[in-house]
């Protein structure tokens, strides 16, 4: 007898995975297996144990044989509480003022359930470290991603995509023979896959908020992630990194927590770090935001890195980036009330958020030494903020709101040159206080990069199509003598003087700039450019 062929939708498929997953699970509970533990990690749970931990909904540390005594090496009991905690949906709490010795053993403690370090100190020794790539917690989900075979091209601003799915997800998207963000400069390279990453409903709809910034005429891989829809909170603890001794090149350490589920809270939390030598490796953030949406850091202390220089891709000595805070692949995702340690006007010490291929992103009464977008961000907002002497970094696209903030680094805003100075949209400072270089003797600019037209970063690269500046108090009562006063726009292209210099890849200038109440220390006006052929064209309009 046959069978009809039958045709599986993407439910079903989600749905076979599941039960397949679920299967899977009971398998590695029963064999003691769950998350890499062996039987013996449970054995010594009784069932009135058990009955106790459930009852009480949480578990602690040293529920797990930890001793929090800052010598003995408690990693493997922490990751077998969580294990534990995520089999049977328990919350975590840290013992009250203890303190884990976290080795360099490669170890990864997984997060499923809330969890509160509170009081506890975390010491991270990474002097001898097995694995660099390996985190100390990753925050999961227990949905798992699924690929996508309905969706085969997409266009920029597209509403609705063709697929069917079980819940709101996370769609990521690449077409790995299209090359974008072809970097230039010291650190130059060839490039990266397009990416795309936004949030759509079970029907499909996309998410206008975070909407999709590229046309794919091509797909090579697109996968879904279910969105949690029961929000995960990690609250409290007092780490410390024992910094690593290696040599200085681009081996970036991953001795952090990563964030790899969506709707997650972290608060409260202070990151330190000692003993900075002579030389190091780099850090890619103690907070590791990847592949998620909808994720807070609020209340947080941070700190800088000391910065190493290398040899980079050109050949020439370069200042590496290293940060603790990192966001790539992201939507969503917002900084809140979060401070450093070390002073956010010392330059010894690296900007502390780098990131990469995000949407709406966001700090709020934050004081940082910088926020940094390298590959593109859609849609970013500081307010009530003070931003160091790495000041405001980014390339991107959409609506970028300063409001309320004190911004001291070399300018307001600088356009990312290694990507091309772009930003395709809108611009808007609003009620802020611009103090040039922290104070230090400078020539102000407002907005600054460079674009020399003669390197293709695998895009047109734009200016922002309006510059809106109202109630900006400038303090540039520190400046050199031959000071002409601040500049709207930097000169961008010093070879562009006429109409005899050709771009190869020609750039998009501003159309408009609208100032509103701008008033100087210096008592200068604003003028627009050391460059005025490049800005010839544009309108500048002043208002009371």
């Amino acid at each position: 007898m046959r069978y009809p062929l039958l045709l599986m939708t993407q439910v079903d498929r989600y749905l076979l995975n599941a039960l397949k997953r679920l299967l899977y699970y009971f398998i590695t509970c029963y064999s003691g297996l769950v998350y890499g533990q062996t039987s013996s990690t449970f054995d010594n749970i009784s069932a009135k144990q058990l009955a106790k931990f459930k009852a009480a909904g949480v578990v602690s540390y040293r529920d797990f044989g930890a001793k929090g005594d800052g010598k003995t090496d408690d990693m493997e009991a922490i990751a077998a509480t969580h294990a534990f905690a995520n089999t049977n949906g328990l919350k975590v709490k840290a013992d009250a003022n203890a303190t884990y010795y976290v080795s360099g053993k490669e170890r990864t403690a997984v997060i499923q359930t809330d969890t509160d370090f509170g009081t506890a100190a975390f010491i991270i020794d990474d002097t001898d470290v097995q694995n660099r790539n390996a985190s100390v917690f990753t925050v999961s989900s227990n949905l798992q991603s699924f690929k996508l075979s309905t969706v085969s091209s997409l266009k920029r601003n597209q509403k609705k995509i063709d697929a069917s799915l079980p819940s709101t997800c996370l769609i990521t998207v690449t077409n790995a023979n299209v090359k974008q963000y072809i970097r230039f400069g010291l650190n130059q390279n060839n490039g990266s896959s397009q990416t795309d990453i936004f949030v759509v409903d079970k029907n499909g709809n996309v998410d206008m908020n975070a909407p999709i910034i590229w046309d794919f005429d091509q797909i090579t891989d697109i996968t879904a992630l279910p969105i949690d829809e029961k929000p995960l909170k990690i609250t409290g603890g007092r780490f410390t990194t024992i910094a690593n001794k290696a040599e200085s090149k681009y081996t970036y350490y991953s001795r952090n927590i990563a964030v790899r589920r969506s709707n997650v809270l972290i608060e409260g939390l202070e990151h330190r770090i000692t003993g900075e030598g002579e030389n190091g490796a780099p850090y890619g953030g103690f907070i590791n935001v990847g592949d998620c949406a909808y994720v807070t850091v609020k209340n947080t202390l941070l700190t800088g890195h000391r910065t190493y220089s290398t040899i980079g891709a050109a050949g020439k000595p370069v200042s590496m980036g290293t940060y603790d805070l990192s966001v790539n692949r992201a939507v969503n995702v917002s900084f809140v009330n979060c401070t450093q340690t070390n002073s956010i006007d010392d330059n010894t010490y690296w900007g502390i958020l780098g990131s990469n291929f995000c949407k709406n992103l966001l700090y709020d009464r934050c004081t940082l030494s910088r926020f940094d977008a390298h590959q593109g961000v859609a849609n970013a907002t500081i307010r009530n903020s003070t931003l160091g002497h790495m000041g405001i970094n980014a390339i991107g696209s959409g609506t970028f709101l300063v409001e309320n903030s004190t911004i001291r680094g070399r300018s307001i805003v600088n356009l990312r040159s290694d990507y091309g100075s772009t930003w395709q949209g809108e611009l808007i400072i609003r009620n802020c206080v611009f103090v040039p270089a922290g104070g230090k003797p400078t020539s102000a600019d407002l907005i600054s990069g460079s674009y020399s037209g003669l390197h293709d970063f695998g895009y047109t690269c734009y200016m922002p199509e309006r510059i809106t500046i109202e109630n900006l108090r400038i303090d540039d009562s520190q400046h050199p003598d031959n000071y002409q006063g601040p500049a709207i726009f930097a000169n961008f292209n010093p070879q562009l003087t006429d109409s005899s210099y050709q771009e190869k890849f020609p750039y998009v200038i501003t159309k408009e700039v609208v100032l509103r109440n701008v008033t100087t220390a210096s008592g200068k006006a604003v003028r627009v450019s050391n460059n005025l052929f490049m800005f010839r064209e544009v309108k500048v309009t002043t208002a009371p």
